[in-house]
């Protein structure tokens, strides 16, 4: 009877320290108690875009202290919603689906949010008012890019245009370089290619050189996309039409700032927010959700316009050196709360 009663005094006070700890950091249900179980769920996991996603979504699961399961993408639909459905087996608390096809997601994430378990989409549409919706700000992003091509190139060029259908975020870019099609008749669209796989840039440097082959006119290419930028540089370049095309994109990583400031590079602009803060922000609105602190239908972190000469003349190099010359590339208070310690 002693032993029994010394346990229970022993999970007493172990309890009390818990709450102790919790009252400190004001954290809320589920998390005052710990062991949350979150699951990533991708669609694309190859480029350094979404390595560093990941890699901020993990640090910010850390700082939380969820034990975050990752299913790595491999540009498969059906493994996608496979993998969504492992998920909710699993019994995770909550799934932040990253990219994917909406007609293979869209059942299977209502199927989670049936079963209790809160769903953060990011850049893929779910149609779903329950599902947040994480985004870049992709018409910011895209309209940035095309701004630096009207003040670097005026309003009539001939240009070659990447891009793939179907993918929420290349869509909604694609909605803003329609509306500057039509608001600049000068601006004619020559070539339109694109493809995403596991070698994206790869495929898509074999169809810029036998676009820019059958229209040696372009001198503008716009690939809202840095794997679709990293084909279409290894085209120019292998062309040999450095001095005549040039390069504008969306997004960024430390391996893309190499290649923009490298001499001669045709790849001169690109509008990009933080992928690690992104990764971040999609597992805050998680946390909020869990929390019963809805973060809104829509989180938003905005980008920036990250110019070829900018960044020589800033001596940038990587990521990190981004973040430190540009506070708000590298935090963002979107899906914030008190109690949500930010990632290191």
């Amino acid at each position: 009877m002693f032993a029994r009663f010394s346990l229970c005094a022993a999970l007493a006070v172990l309890g009390l320290a818990t709450a102790a700890r919790a009252a400190d950091t004001g954290a809320p249900p589920p998390f005052d108690r710990g062991g949350v179980k979150v699951a990533l769920v991708r669609y694309l996991s190859a480029g350094d875009f979404y390595q560093a996603y990941e890699a901020g979504a993990r640090a910010q699961a850390k700082a939380l202290g969820i034990d975050l399961r990752i299913f790595p993408g491999k540009q498969d639909a059906a493994l996608e919603r496979e993998q969504v459905e492992q998920a909710i087996a699993l019994g995770v608390q909550a799934i932040v689906i990253d990219h994917g096809l909406p007609e293979s997601l869209k059942d299977v994430a209502r199927k989670a949010v049936a079963a209790g378990i809160k769903v953060v989409a990011f850049d893929v549409n779910l149609d779903d008012p329950r599902i947040p919706q994480v985004e870049q700000s992709d018409q910011a992003l895209a309209q940035k890019a095309l701004d630096q091509i009207v003040q670097e190139n005026g309003t009539s060029f001939q240009a070659a245009y990447v891009y793939v259908a179907g993918f929420a975020p290349l869509d909604r870019r694609d909605a803003v370089w329609t509306a500057f099609k039509t608001a600049h008749p000068g601006v004619i669209e020559k070539a339109r290619f694109g493809t995403v796989s596991d070698t994206t840039a790869s495929a898509v440097a074999d169809q810029a050189k036998a676009a820019l082959r059958a229209n040696p006119s372009i001198t503008v290419i716009f690939a809202p996309y840095d794997e679709f930028a990293r084909g279409a540089k290894l085209a120019v370049n292998e062309l040999n039409l450095a001095n005549q095309v040039k390069i504008y994109s969306a997004d960024v990583s430390t391996a893309d700032i190499g290649e923009i400031t490298e001499p001669h590079s045709p790849w001169v602009a690109t509008a990009a927010t933080n992928p690690a803060v992104v990764g971040a922000v999609s597992i805050r609105a998680a946390a909020l959700a869990l929390a019963g602190q809805g973060p809104g239908p829509r989180i938003t972190v905005e980008p920036v316009l990250l110019t070829q000469g900018a960044l020589r003349e800033g001596g940038v190099r990587t990521i990190a050196d981004l973040n430190a010359r540009i506070p708000a590339f590298g935090r963002s208070e979107a899906a914030s709360a008190a109690w949500i310690p930010q990632p290191r």
